[in-house]
């Protein structure tokens, strides 16, 4: 079911590969919100190494974010995050309200 190993995308793919995801909610007020992310590189090799890598610095740059306990990146970082994931490593996040 799974690829073998090596049998991953080429490296043409992976600089060719992109993604867009559509997230839907419905608000405790009953609006309704649609969230948008994109990104430039393949998702599964290109992108996730780009998050890893912008989350790590984010993290030593505002260690204050995540001060204690156990953390997942967004409530840990969250803006400072998005910030630079925008500015370094090819994603986009909108909200649209429908």
């Amino acid at each position: 079911f799974l690829p073998d190993p090596g049998e991953g995308p080429s490296k043409s793919e992976r600089e060719a590969g992109f993604y867009k995801f559509h997230f839907y909610t419905t608000l405790s007020d009953d609006s309704k919100i649609l969230g948008v992310v994109t990104g430039d590189k393949d998702p599964g090799y290109g992108s996730t190494s780009k998050m890893i890598a912008e989350s790590a610095v984010c993290l030593v740059l505002n260690p204050e974010l995540a001060s204690g306990g156990i953390w997942t990146s967004a409530p840990a970082m969250g803006s400072a995050l998005i910030e630079r994931l925008q500015a370094n490593a090819g994603l986009t996040f909108a909200v649209e309200a429908e």
